[in-house]
C-alpha cells in the first residue's frame, strides 16, 4: 500500500493521484453497496461474486464472469509474487554491474533466478492454501497486525526523520548510475514541486508512464475489496461479515491513501518517489521493520489471490458449467478445502509468473477486475429493475443510479487505461458467454432475463390500448385447438406460419370435473405441451382449461386468452370427418432425429371405433360461438397430409401453388368477391405466402364466372382489388354455368328462396337460411370443379359460410363442407368477419 502511493504520487503528483483514487475508489464504493445488496439477500456459497453473479443473471453471465474473474485473481496473484519478488531482489540482490555480492546483497539477479524465487514464493502460499481456510484466516491476521504496526511506524517516520539524502543506485545496460533523491521533511517547496504531474519513464521496465498506466498499478492495490466476498464459502455469516467487512476496509485504504499521498508530497522530493519505490525504508525510523510489512503485505495479497481464484474454480466446477473440463477441481480434502482447486490456481499462476516485470501484467490485470466489477453492478441492477418481491436484501444503501454509475465508472476507466485489453476482454467474454448458451446444461437457478422479461412485457401490455386499433396494423392472432397433439403436429407447423408475428395459442380442453378430483390435472400436463413447442420450433403460448364439453372449453379460451391488446381474433380447428387420426408426432423430423421420446403425458390417438368427444352439432356450435364472438374462423381439414418440406423443396418448375376460392361456393346467388369475409380469405392466403417457407410459392385466384356477366370486365375489376391491395396472384377464369344450372333447378320449387331473400349486407351478422336449398348433387359437382384445377396446389383457400340459425340443421351444414372438401387434399375453409385490409399508406 504504501509504495504503491509513492510511485503513484511520483508520477501522477498530488492533484491527480487524489483524483485517481476518487475515481478508484468511487468505482469500487459503487461496487461494494451492490456486494453487500446481493449478499445480504440470501445465503451465499462458495464463489463470491461468481456465485452472486450466476445466481443473478444466470449460468451463461456467470461462468462466463467466473472464469473471467479466476483469471483476475490468477494474474493478481502472479502480480503480488512478482512485487514481493522485485522488492526482495531491491533489499537482499546483488547491484548491477557487480559480480559478487557483499554484506546482505547476495542473491543473483536476473530473469531466471527472479522466475526462481518467485516460484520459491509461491510454493510458500501454496503450501498455507493447501492447509485450508482456518490456516489462511490465522496467517492473514498475523500480516495484518505486522502491517499496521509498519503503518503507524511510517506515519511516524514522517515527523520524526530528519532532512537527509538517499543515493539511489539505478539499473543501466551497461552496470548502473547513481542518483541522489532528498527526504526534506515537511516543506511548502516540496509539496508545491510535487502538486502537479511528472510522467517519467518506470525505472524497473523502462517504459514511459502515463495516467492510465499508473491507474491500472494503482487500482491492482485496491482490489483486495473482493477478498471477503470470494471467501463467501468459508464464513460462518457471510451475509453478516461481508458487507460490515468490506465497507470498513474501503474507507480505511481510502483515507491511508490520501494520508500518505499528502505526507510524501510534502516531504520528498520528485527524484525520490519517482526513482526509489523502496524509499520508505530509508526514511524509517526503522528500516527493517518496513521491509518485514512490505513482504508481508505483498505475500498475503499474493495469498488472497491464489485461495480467491481456488474458490472460484471449485465453484465453477460443482456447477458443472464446463462439463468434464473441470471435473479434477471438485475433489476436496476430508475438511473440505478444495485442494485440487487450490493446485490446478497454483499451476495456472506459476505459468503467468513467466511473463517477468510487475507493471507488464497489470493493465490486464486491472481490465479484468472493472469488467468483474461492472458485472456485480449489473447483476444487482437487473435484480433492482425487475423488481421481484423476493429481493430484498437487508443492505438498502443503494439504489438503481449507484449501479448505473458503477457499471459506466467501471467501462470508462477499462478503455481510458487499455482500449486494447478492454476490447479483447469483452470480445473473450462474448465467446464464453455464446458457448456456455449453446453447451451448458439448464439450471434450476432462476434467470434473471425472465423477471426483466416479464417486467417490460407487462408495462408494454399496459400501453397496448384495443381503442387505438387500426386496420392498417391488422395481424392474424389465432387460437388453434388440439384435441391430442399427436395428431395435429403438421397443422400447429401450418399455423405458425399463418400468423405473421401475431399472437398464437394452443388451446386444448380437458373434460373433467374439477369438484371430483383431489388437485388440477393440468399442471402435470403443461410441461408436455411446453415441450412440443419447442420440439416443434413453433413460436406459440399454451392455453389449457378444464370444462364439462369442449364447446364450453372453447368458449372460456375465446374469452380469457390473451391479455389487454393481445388477444386471440381467429379461431382455427381441425375438420370434423370421419378419418382415423394418425400419430404423426412419432413421424415429425423433430422427434425421429434425435434420441429421446415422444413427450409423455399425450394420451395415444383415437382408435378409428372410439366415440369422438364431441358431437357434428357442438363442433358446428363452436363455429357459431366463434362469429357471435366476433371471431374470424378457419377450418383445416387433411392438413396432416401435407408435407410442406417435400412441396417446398421439389423442383423449381413449376413452383408450388396456393389456389384461393374467394366466393361461397355454398350459395352461388349471393357470390361476390369483395364482401368482409372474401377480403379476409384473399388477406390470409397472402399472409400464408409472406410467411419464409412459402415464398416461392404462387397465389392462384379463381373466378367464377357465367355467361353473359361480362367476364373480363369482372376480371379486370378483380385485378384492380388486387393491385390496390398489393397482393400479386394469377387470375384464373372458371366457367360455372353447369354448376349454378344444378343449383337454380334445386332452389326451383322452394317458397322463399333467394330471390327473396334480402341482400346480404357487408359487415351484418346474419344466418343465411338456405341451407336446405342446396342439393348434394351441386356440392359434389363444386368440389369436382374445384378438383379438376391442374396442377394440384399445396394448399386450398376456400370460403367458409356461415353456420345456419336453425341448430337442427347444423349436421347437414357438416355434411355439404365435407361434400365440398372432400378427396381437396389439404384445404382451408375461412370465413372473416373483420375488416383486415387497407389500400391507405
Amino acid at each position: 500500500l504504501p509504495s504503491s502511493a509513492g510511485f503513484v504520487v511520483g508520477h501522477a503528483g498530488l492533484y491527480q493521484a487524489l483524483a485517481m483514487f476518487a475515481v478508484a475508489y468511487f468505482i469500487i464504493g459503487m461496487t461494494v453497496l451492490s456486494v453487500c445488496a446481493i449478499a445480504t439477500n440470501g445465503a451465499l456459497d462458495a464463489g463470491g461474486a461468481y456465485y452472486m453473479i450466476s445466481r443473478a443473471l444466470g449460468p451463461e453471465f456467470g461462468g462466463s464472469i467466473g472464469i473471467m474473474f479466476f483469471l483476475a485473481n490468477v494474474c493478481g496473484s502472479a502480480l503480488y509474487v512478482l512485487g514481493l519478488v522485485e522488492a526482495v531482489v531491491d533489499s537482499f540482490g546483488i547491484p548491477p554491474g557487480q559480480k559478487a555480492g557483499t554484506g546482505v546483497h547476495v542473491l543473483p539477479q536476473s530473469y531466471w533466478y527472479e522466475l526462481l524465487y518467485g516460484t520459491v514464493l509461491l510454493a510458500l502460499c501454496l503450501l498455507v492454501c493447501l492447509v485450508g481456510a482456518s490456516i489462511y484466516a490465522k496467517a492473514t491476521f498475523l500480516i495484518f497486525l505486522i502491517v499496521a504496526t509498519v503503518l503507524g511506524t511510517i506515519l511516524v517516520s514522517f515527523f520524526a526523520t530528519r532532512p537527509l539524502r538517499v543515493p539511489i543506485r539505478l539499473p543501466h545496460f551497461n552496470g548502473s548510475e547513481t542518483d541522489n533523491g532528498s527526504f526534506t521533511g515537511f516543506s511548502l517547496d516540496t509539496l508545491r514541486d510535487n502538486l502537479g504531474g511528472g510522467y517519467a519513464v518506470d525505472y524497473t521496465t523502462g517504459q514511459m508512464m502515463s495516467f492510465s498506466s499508473v491507474f491500472a498499478v494503482m487500482f491492482n492495490g485496491c482490489t483486495g475489496i473482493m477478498a471477503g466476498s470470494n471467501m463467501s464459502g468459508d464464513l460462518k455469516r457471510p451475509s453478516y461479515s461481508i458487507p460490515r467487512g468490506t465497507i470498513s476496509a474501503v474507507l480505511f485504504t481510502y483515507l491511508v491513501y490520501n494520508l500518505l499521498a499528502f505526507l510524501m508530497c510534502a516531504t520528498c522530493n520528485r527524484i525520490l518517489l519517482q526513482k526509489d519505490y523502496g524509499f520508505l525504508r530509508d526514511i524509517s525510523i526503522f528500516p527493517p521493520l518496513v521491509t518485514v510489512g512490505i513482504y508481508a503485505a505483498t505475500l498475503s495479497a499474493a495469498m488472497s489471490n491464489l485461495i480467491g481464484a481456488s474458490r472460484i474454480l471449485y465453484a465453477l466446477a460443482r456447477d458443472d458449467l464446463f462439463g468434464r473440463a473441470l471435473a479434477l477441481a471438485k475433489k476436496t480434502s476430508a475438511s473440505g478445502n478444495p485442494v485440487m482447486a487450490v493446485i490446478l490456481s497454483w499451476l495456472v499462476v506459476q505459468v503467468v509468473l513467466f511473463s517477468g516485470k510487475l507493471n507488464t501484467i497489470a493493465g490486464v490485470v486491472t481490465t479484468f477486475f472493472l469488467l468483474v466489477y461492472a458485472t456485480v453492478n449489473l447483476a444487482c441492477l437487473a435484480l433492482e429493475w425487475a423488481s421481484a418481491p423476493n429481493f430484498r436484501p437487508t443492505f438498502r444503501y443503494f439504489t438503481w443510479h449507484t449501479c448505473l454509475l458503477g457499471i459506466a465508472g467501471c467501462c470508462v476507466m477499462m478503455f481510458l487505461i487499455s482500449p486494447v485489453s478492454a476490447s479483447a476482454s469483452l470480445g473473450f467474454l462474448l465467446l464464453l458467454l455464446l458457448a456456455l448458451h449453446y453447451l451448458s446444461p439448464s439450471s434450476t437457478w432462476g434467470y434473471i432475463s425472465q423477471a426483466l422479461i416479464f417486467h417490460q412485457v407487462r408495462k408494454y401490455l399496459l400501453m397496448l390500448d384495443v381503442r387505438k386499433d387500426h386496420v392498417k396494423f391488422w395481424r392474424p392472432q389465432m387460437l388453434l385447438m388440439v384435441q391430442n397433439p399427436r395428431g395435429s403436429a403438421r397443422l400447429i407447423d401450418f399455423v405458425n406460419d399463418l400468423k405473421k408475428s401475431g399472437l398464437y395459442v394452443l388451446g386444448h380442453v380437458e373434460l373433467q370435473d374439477l369438484d371430483m378430483l383431489p388437485s388440477d390435472p393440468l399442471q402435470p400436463q403443461q410441461d408436455s405441451w411446453l415441450s412440443l413447442v419447442d420440439k416443434l420450433n413453433v413460436k406459440a403460448f399454451v392455453s389449457l382449461t378444464l370444462a364439462p364439453s369442449v364447446r364450453h372449453g372453447v368458449r372460456q379460451l375465446l374469452f380469457t386468452s390473451g391479455l389487454g391488446g393481445m388477444r386471440p381474433n381467429t379461431l382455427v380447428l381441425g375438420f370434423y370427418d370421419d378419418e382415423a387420426p394418425q400419430d404423426g408426432l412419432a413421424r415429425h423430423p423433430a422427434f425421429t432425429s434425435t434420441r429421446e421420446e415422444v413427450p409423455l403425458g399425450f394420451p395415444p390417438v383415437r382408435a378409428p371405433t372410439s366415440p369422438k368427444l364431441l358431437s357434428a352439432r357442438e363442433y358446428v356450435g363452436i363455429v357459431a360461438d366463434a362469429l357471435k364472438m366476433l371471431r374470424n374462423v378457419l377450418l383445416a381439414r387433411q392438413l396432416e397430409s401435407l408435407d410442406k418440406a417435400w412441396e417446398l423443396r421439389r423442383a423449381a418448375s413449376p413452383p408450388p401453388t396456393i389456389h384461393v376460392w374467394p366466393v361461397n361456393l355454398l350459395r352461388p346467388d349471393s357470390a361476390r368477391y369483395a364482401d368482409t369475409c372474401s377480403l379476409f380469405l384473399l388477406q390470409m392466403a397472402c399472409v400464408l405466402n409472406m410467411a419464409r417457407a412459402w415464398r416461392r410459392a404462387r397465389l392462384r385466384l379463381f373466378l367464377c364466372v357465367e355467361a353473359g356477366t361480362m367476364p373480363h370486365a369482372q376480371e379486370e375489376k378483380l385485378r384492380q382489388l388486387l393491385k390496390d391491395l398489393r397482393i400479386q396472384a394469377q387470375i384464373q377464369l372458371v366457367p360455372w354455368d353447369a354448376i349454378t344450372r344444378l343449383h337454380w333447378q334445386t332452389c326451383r320449387g322452394h317458397p322463399g328462396g333467394p330471390a327473396e331473400e334480402e341482400e346480404e349486407e357487408e359487415g351484418v351478422v346474419n344466418f343465411p337460411t338456405n341451407t336446405t336449398q342446396v342439393s348434394d348433387e351441386y356440392v359434389c359437382a363444386a368440389n369436382k370443379l374445384v378438383l379438376e384445377q391442374s396442377p394440384a396446389p399445396a394448399v386450398r383457400f376456400l370460403y367458409l359460410p356461415r353456420p345456419p340459425a336453425d341448430t337442427s340443421l347444423y349436421p347437414l351444414y357438416l355434411h355439404q363442407l365435407e361434400l365440398l372438401t372432400r378427396g381437396l387434399g389439404p384445404t382451408v375453409l375461412v370465413h372473416g368477419v373483420s375488416a383486415v385490409t387497407s389500400t391507405q399508406l
